[in-house]
């Protein structure tokens, strides 16, 4: 698998998980949604492993792809998004849920758009463009 392939799969792979917490999230209203009832507390713990697979993605595309990518997507804070699966993995009973809250309103959205744009991108580019020396 070339290097291009193997970045178009992890992009499928995040583009599904921000998808699936699209969905998830889709009934959460308030984060008291998230907070008072078992069902909701457990809508919050499937949609942070989601983050988890997002962040653990990110990091796995950064090196195939040398870091050459995510910065060209500046409209998304990388940054952040990697840094809230280390916050989860490592800090999870004490998460925040106004964080998962508002990252699920005001970030997940337009993550899952770019991710979209950055299949589509590297889709019609040239076999070769992207790929490693």
């Amino acid at each position: 698998m070339s290097d291009k392939e193997l970045a178009l799969e992890i992009l499928r792979q995040i583009e599904d998980a921000s998808a699936k917490i699209i969905h998830r999230f889709s009934i959460i209203k308030t984060v008291d949604d998230f907070t008072h009832t078992q069902a909701g507390v457990e809508k919050m713990d499937a949609i942070c492993m989601m983050f988890i697979v997002i962040g653990e993605s990110l990091k796995n595309l950064d090196k195939v792809t040398q870091n050459s990518l995510l910065h060209q997507y500046p409209q998304v804070a990388w940054k952040n998004a990697k840094a809230m699966r280390d916050i989860l993995t490592h800090h999870y009973p004490t998460v925040n849920a106004e964080v998962v809250f508002y990252t699920c309103k005001e970030k997940i959205p337009l993550l899952h758009r770019t991710i979209k744009q950055m299949i589509e991108d590297m889709s019609s580019s040239s076999p070769n463009e992207g790929e490693t020396q």
